[in-house]
């Protein structure tokens, strides 16, 4: 529903068993202090600090719209969030976050369990984006497991703003900065509109998934 996705070949007791092995929020979270307190300048791991203020920045200001307040009243059967990310990824500092506090305030109607990508190349290798193993990736599933939404890497207007910045020499090795100044000055909006777009459809799609 978003970028181009590879044709998915997972089975619903495929999607089962990944999101039984994924971490709740606060594990998440504890390990991206584990590695951001590990300061070193090498490698992925460099970027852990950064993004671990820019996922305490956003839990600080970040507040659920009204609107979609509203659509979890309505809603009357559970989702599952299975979302595929690593603590190094910028995007998902940016996005992870903000689906936290969704599933927080959705009253027990939204299940968020994260994923660490490298650890189940399989997993997202059915949800590439075009060729790219891009994070993060929501896989939306209702009761049962299966797939009702597939969301990411980031909101299709700060996916064109990457791509044109990449194809221009002069912003090319850039376009990171200016990516998250965008983030920066939608203040989620884009990102919410999206998780919002995403729990209407699973609703629509799940109609006899009831709690």
């Amino acid at each position: 529903m978003n970028q181009v996705e590879s044709i998915h070949q997972l089975s619903k007791f495929d999607y089962k068993g990944y999101f039984e092995k994924g971490v709740d929020f606060e594990t998440y979270l504890a390990k991206m202090e584990e590695e951001a307190a590990l300061k070193t300048s090498e490698g992925l791991l460099a970027y852990v600090p950064m993004n671990l203020q820019r996922v305490s920045r956003i839990l600080k200001t970040y507040e659920v719209s009204p609107a979609l307040l509203e659509t979890f009243v309505q809603i009357q059967h559970k989702i599952n969030w299975l979302v595929i990310t690593e603590n190094w990824c910028g995007d998902a500092a940016q996005i992870v976050p903000v689906m936290h506090k969704i599933a927080l305030v959705s009253e027990g109607k939204i299940t968020l369990r994260l994923i660490y990508r490298d650890e189940h190349l399989p997993l997202i290798d059915a949800h590439l984006t075009g060729t790219s193993r891009s994070i993060p990736k929501l896989i939306q599933l209702d009761t049962h497991f299966n797939l009702t939404a597939i969301w990411g890497p980031r909101p299709n207007e700060a996916q064109q703003l990457v791509l044109d910045l990449k194809k221009n020499p002069a912003t090319a090795d850039k376009y990171s900065e200016e990516l998250h100044k965008w983030y920066a000055q939608n203040k989620q909006a884009f990102i919410e509109r999206d998780l919002f777009k995403a729990i209407q459809k699973g609703s629509a799609l799940c109609a006899d998934c009831f709690i």
